[in-house]
């Protein structure tokens, strides 16, 4: 049981899965994966695990490897041992010192969509004639 009295499943080091996972409770993993993790509570990605694939969670505690896309509905947390290569997307995201992230993010706490607004660079913006003879670019960020 975790915290707050909800069923948490384990599954250890010993374990390699190919395939998806579904949960609708808490999950501990330390194994390897190849597949797709799909957790109805919150997700601890331990020191030892591996995965290659996409996770969608309502919250992520990465301690491990993770070699894709991860979406939670709620927190992303990275702890220094994490190492991300994909894009994650949450409402919420903390980093610690030492982890290696490669990849986009997006972190919105209102959970809304954001319109975004094209990003001039100042020095396209001096001057008329400058203004004028550049070429509208727009740059996202993220």
């Amino acid at each position: 049981m975790d915290s707050n009295g909800k069923s948490q499943s384990v599954i250890s080091n010993e374990v390699e899965i190919t395939g998806t996972i579904r949960s609708s409770g808490s999950l501990q993993f330390d194994g390897k994966l190849e597949g797709e993790l799909h957790c109805g509570g919150d997700a601890v990605i331990g020191k030892s695990a591996n995965i290659k694939g996409n996770l969608a969670v309502s919250s992520a505690t990465i301690e491990g490897t993770i070699r894709g896309n991860i979406t939670a509905n709620d927190r992303i947390e990275m702890k220094s041992t994490a190492r991300v290569t994909g894009d994650i997307k949450a409402k919420r995201l903390s980093v610690e010192d030492g982890v290696t992230f490669i990849g986009r993010s997006e972190v919105n706490p209102s959970g809304s969509p954001i319109a975004q607004e094209p990003v001039v660079a100042e020095s396209e913006t001096n001057g008329e004639e400058n203004a004028a003879a550049a070429t509208p670019r727009s740059y996202a960020r993220r």
